[in-house]
């Protein structure tokens, strides 16, 4: 099968992969360092605690979603790359996706953790401003390694050689 057929599936796998990723760290990113502050510093403890648990309860839908929808297009996004070969043997490719793939489960740990009810994540829950603000570096870090890779591209060596005699003129 031709890849081009599959073209539209691939746009739409990459924009919902974007789209759930600005959600959740945005999410977030809100939680640490907007809502947690205001109602801290203005809700009594008791209203606190009834505002976390809203807030925990509908934000679980997001997290868990988000989550499956994640690994579902990051895994066909990467398939895409797999089957057109264009990283064949290029090293730091897959070792800065490999990278990116486990912060990425790090980031799921630690945000299923923080919507979660298990004993033994509670001391995250505990220190969620901690844990909030480490998946947001955690997520400013990806988004570093992913903006790399996309500006870099296919290295010229792995290009047709038209193409990358194009891509060098471009530059």
């Amino acid at each position: 099968m031709d890849l081009s057929q599959l073209f539209a599936l691939f746009v739409a796998s990459r924009i919902l992969h974007v789209l759930t990723a600005v959600i959740l760290v945005g999410g977030g990113f809100f939680l640490r360092y907007v809502l947690m502050p205001a109602a801290e510093g203005s809700l009594s403890t008791l209203d606190h605690d009834k505002l976390r648990g809203a807030v925990v309860g509908n934000w679980k839908k997001f997290v868990h979603g988000g989550i499956a929808v994640m690994l579902l297009t990051g895994l066909f996004n990467y398939f895409k790359v797999i089957l057109e070969g264009s990283h064949k043997g290029d090293g730091l490719y897959h070792g800065l996706i490999g990278t990116k793939i486990l912060l990425a489960l790090g980031i799921f740990f630690i945000a299923s953790a923080l919507v979660g009810r298990s004993t033994g994540t509670a001391g995250i829950r505990q220190n969620a401003r901690k844990w909030l603000a480490v998946n947001f570096l955690l997520a400013v870090v990806i988004l570093a390694i992913s903006g790399f890779l996309r500006m870099r591209g296919v290295p010229p060596a792995k290009l047709a050689p038209q193409a990358a005699a194009v891509s060098q003129a471009s530059l």
